[in-house]
């Protein structure tokens, strides 16, 4: 699979980060959700994504996580810095997102942080359309085995 994709003219580039959860299934405790996640942006990962936008590609990132921490590792006109940093607040809907254009996501249920974060590459009546899909045809939500690619 990765052969096919690179063939496809796409590279692969890494982070490091340190995963958060998205639901714990105590309201009170998931309104605080999503907790402050570190994470390390290689110089090297830092130039990939220069390179790719100048060249006119798409930034995938795979995971709610990596979307977190590459916008909070972005400056206001959507450079990515390199180095460590703490992810801290949520994505949703009104966010601008600077980096990343498509996010490769396990399938998360309403409610959730990492399906605010969703929104803010869909608009809801489309989310909410791929939600009722997902659900009727038994996808499994979250690191369940069943993901969904969002452009």
């Amino acid at each position: 699979m990765l052969s096919t994709i690179r063939e496809h003219k796409a590279g692969f580039a890494t982070i490091t980060h340190a995963a958060g959860i998205s639901s714990t299934g105590d309201e009170d405790l998931d309104r605080l959700l999503p907790f402050d996640e570190p994470y390390h942006i290689p110089a090297t990962t830092a130039k990939a994504v220069e390179l790719a936008r100048r060249r006119g590609g798409r930034i995938i990132a795979v995971g709610t996580t990596v979307v977190r921490a590459l916008e909070a590792a972005a400056t206001e006109n959507g450079h990515l810095r390199c180095g460590d940093g703490v992810a801290k607040g949520r994505i949703g809907p009104t966010t601008r997102l600077r980096v990343v254009d498509a996010i490769l996501s396990g399938t998360h249920e309403p409610g959730t942080s990492h399906y605010e974060l969703l929104r803010a590459f869909l608009e809801d009546s489309t989310l909410e359309r791929a939600t009722a899909e997902l659900t009727a045809r038994g996808y499994r939500t979250h690191e369940f085995g069943d993901s969904v690619l969002i452009l």
